[in-house]
């Protein structure tokens, strides 16, 4: 039951012209910056006013202004882009096989400049943090989170404060010369990422300073869920299947919501696409609760020794020992409505995958997308999926090698070192 006093938030809640966000169990309504449910453990969730997608005259995400839960435009190339495949097509046999490219490949229009599907969130993200009139982020990343959020926030009047765990050092290079505003804090070789988050957590805590959000943030998960619109556009309908790996699940969470609106636009068709998510074994959290339909994670059973099986896996950034899949809301209902699946992929599997994909797609994939690759080569051996159904693949990140050919990287060096979750922060301010 909803008290007087959560009856009179959301009445009192303003009425936003082009969108509010809502919790999805008890349907309070909350202010902007509102990250959380007072009344309830669910996620919020953006409601838009256009009931139909309208897409903008411009280049990158901001074609999907109207679904972006920001006012201004956004100027960015930096979108997702979708093409029908045909090697890896033929070679499974399949008819109707897109592919979801995040990633930089000029020759077919991709120009996310840090190979990651994070920058579909970050430029949204950032744009949000503006027109609240937010001055400091902070968030934890495992690399790629931090790569682009720190590209969005070149030269911009946000503070960035980005923790990232020793394994993630390797990955922090951008292809421009980072400015002054970007603070990057690593952590010891032992730390994981979710130590990462427990830090940037106390970071976010204190004065002036604003939490990125993670799977809670609304502008993140929206800006996640253009690789859905983006491939139901190309189509002309919305795909039987959709294929990505996760860590966290969010991006899972972010098609299904997008999925939810296209339904409500009417034009795309009326059934969900099925959501097939892979995780890479032997940190498969997702996987061992769905295998047997539970809702909550069970840490001795579906994570038992989590830091040396994260150490173990081909893809580690896809590692969250908190995800949100439990919370109304969250994976588990978004494999629920869709009638879902999670894969459980070994390194060699997302090894040959990924080796598969680049020689028949002529590009170069992140050891991520190679989980995703043996999803789709699994589920088709297992007969999960149609010769002729239309599937859509998102390759999370790519080009890497591409894009050292037009741009000379540069290597963004941490501030601070903190070597536990106990640190003196106030390190960041001397």
């Amino acid at each position: 039951m909803i008290s007087s006093d959560q009856v009179t938030l959301q009445q009192t809640a303003p009425e936003h012209s082009k969108f509010t966000i809502e919790c999805v169990q008890c349907g309070i309504r909350y202010l902007d910056d509102c990250l959380t449910c007072t009344n309830d453990s669910a996620l919020l969730r953006t409601k838009y006013s256009a009931r139909q997608l309208h897409l903008h005259d411009c280049s990158g995400v901001g074609r999907f202004h109207d679904w972006l839960p920001i006012s201004e435009p956004l100027t960015t190339d930096s979108g997702p882009i979708t093409y029908k495949s045909t090697g890896l097509a033929r070679e499974l046999g399949l008819s109707n096989l897109y592919i979801g490219f995040n990633g930089y490949w000029p020759e077919r229009d991709a120009h996310i400049l840090t190979c990651s599907f994070k920058e579909l969130e970050a430029y949204p993200t950032m744009q949000r943090l503006r027109e609240l009139g937010k001055k400091k982020l902070v968030l934890a990343s495992a690399g790629n989170t931090a790569r682009a959020f720190s590209h969005a926030a070149i030269g911009s009047d946000i503070e960035l404060y980005i923790v990232v765990p020793g394994s993630g050092l390797e990955k922090m290079w951008l292809p421009e010369v980072p400015t002054d505003n970007i603070h990057f804090i690593s952590m010891a070789n032992t730390c994981d990422y979710t130590d990462a988050i427990q830090l940037a957590d106390r970071i976010a805590a204190l004065p002036g300073m604003t939490p990125e959000g993670g799977a809670r943030n609304v502008a993140r998960r929206d800006g996640m869920g253009t690789v859905m619109l983006d491939g139901t556009v190309t189509m002309d309908r919305m795909p039987d299947h959709y294929f990505q790996a996760i860590g966290s699940g969010t991006g899972g969470i972010a098609a299904w919501e997008a999925s939810l609106r296209l339904q409500g636009d009417g034009r795309f068709g009326s059934r969900l696409p099925r959501l097939h998510l892979s995780q890479n074994m032997p940190f498969a959290p997702m996987f061992s609760a769905w295998q047997n339909r539970r809702r909550d994670i069970i840490e001795d059973l579906d994570m038992p020794y989590p830091k040396q099986q994260i150490s173990q896996m081909y893809a580690d950034v896809l590692s969250n020992r908190k995800p949100p899949y439990s919370a109304p809301g969250g994976v588990f209902d978004a494999l629920s409505a869709t009638d879902g699946n999670v894969y459980g992929i070994r390194n060699s599997e997302a090894e040959t995958s990924r080796k598969l994909f680049e020689a028949l797609e002529g590009i170069d994939i992140v050891a991520p997308a190679g989980v995703a690759v043996a999803s789709l080569v699994k589920a088709v051996e297992d007969g999960n999926i149609g010769r002729d159904d239309h599937i859509l693949l998102n390759i999370t990140g790519g080009g890497f090698k591409r894009l050292k050919e037009d741009y000379t990287l540069c290597n963004i060096k941490p501030e601070v070192q903190f070597n536990s979750l106990d640190a003196d922060i106030d390190q960041l301010f001397l």
